[in-house]
């Protein structure tokens, strides 16, 4: 089951959702959706699914149009993991807000939780935030999202089970201030790559082009997410990007899910995969990639 009662919690529309120095009014989302799903081997994740915006903070003082873009959201990145849930038949979780507003694959310190600037975008209301409502962003919109997956991976942990984590991003063919991007799909990872290593090996035998710590690095910064759910707990764990215009259309995105669930169905088979990390499991093997962490 997932966590009933932190989505209880973020879907209430009552006095606690009114109450004074609560950013989220009656008509805003919950900071996290869930999909149930009949298997529990892995859980799904969508960090960046949603461009909402807080009714309270007037859109951070940008035109509708830049929400549209990726920097607002991973585009596509919603769509592909609802259908590569029901492909699976797996859980997902996604968050709610806008990576604009906060973003859930971040650290408290990280100067990028809340972007003043992003692909040569000023963010206005984020120019100089102060530490108070920067907190309140992490307390109400990012924190409730990774108590959800917490909430999930114990229930796990007290049945004797070691769930997969999937994350689902994406990433513009170019950005406004770097290079075009070749990969059709790119892998991030550390240290661990029991299901990287071979995921990559079957998006290579579909004939794609594979960024192995491309266009990111997982070394040089693994984002908030898997570190703390899958490294911390030594979980098999997967980080997926593809790129946003190989998912345009509906057809698209359904021909990239099938191709992802063909390569994650395997791994997920393997019954010794799903089991903590030991040291003895890097084997020497060393992470690739240089790319900026951006994810």
């Amino acid at each position: 089951m997932m966590p009933d009662m932190d989505l209880a919690d973020v879907n209430a529309t009552g006095p606690s959702r009114r109450q004074t120095g609560n950013l989220l009014g009656p008509c805003d989302p919950p900071p996290f959706r869930c999909l149930e799903g009949a298997d529990q081997r892995a859980l799904l994740l969508c960090d960046h699914a949603a461009r909402h915006v807080p009714a309270a903070l007037a859109g951070l003082g940008l035109p509708a149009a830049e929400f549209e873009r990726h920097i607002a959201s991973d585009l596509h990145a919603d769509e592909l993991t609802v259908l590569l849930a029901n492909q699976l038949r797996l859980p997902a979780i996604f968050h709610g807000y806008s990576r604009l507003v906060v973003d859930a694959n971040r650290f408290l310190d990280d100067p990028t939780l809340c972007p003043a600037h992003s692909d040569g975008t000023v963010v206005p209301g984020n120019v100089g935030l102060k530490a108070q409502p920067r907190q309140q962003r992490w307390q109400q919109l990012h924190q409730p999202y990774h108590r959800a997956i917490a909430s999930w991976l114990d229930q796990r942990a007290a049945a004797g089970a070691f769930p997969a984590l999937i994350a689902i991003h994406t990433f513009t063919a170019g950005l406004r201030d770097g290079g075009e991007r070749p990969w059709q799909i790119g892998v991030l990872w550390n240290r661990d790559g029991r299901m990287a290593l071979p995921f990559m090996a079957g998006m290579r035998e579909q004939g794609l082009t594979v960024g192995d710590n491309e266009p990111y690095s997982g070394r040089d910064g693994f984002g908030y997410t898997m570190a703390v759910h899958a490294e911390a707990r030594g979980l098999p764990h997967l980080l997926i990007e593809v790129r946003q215009d190989l998912l345009a259309t509906p057809a698209q995105r359904q021909e990239w899910a099938t191709r992802l669930a063909r390569a994650i169905t395997p791994l997920l088979d393997n019954a010794a995969l799903l089991r903590p990390w030991q040291e003895a499991d890097a084997g020497g093997q060393t992470p690739a990639g240089t790319g900026d962490a951006s994810h």
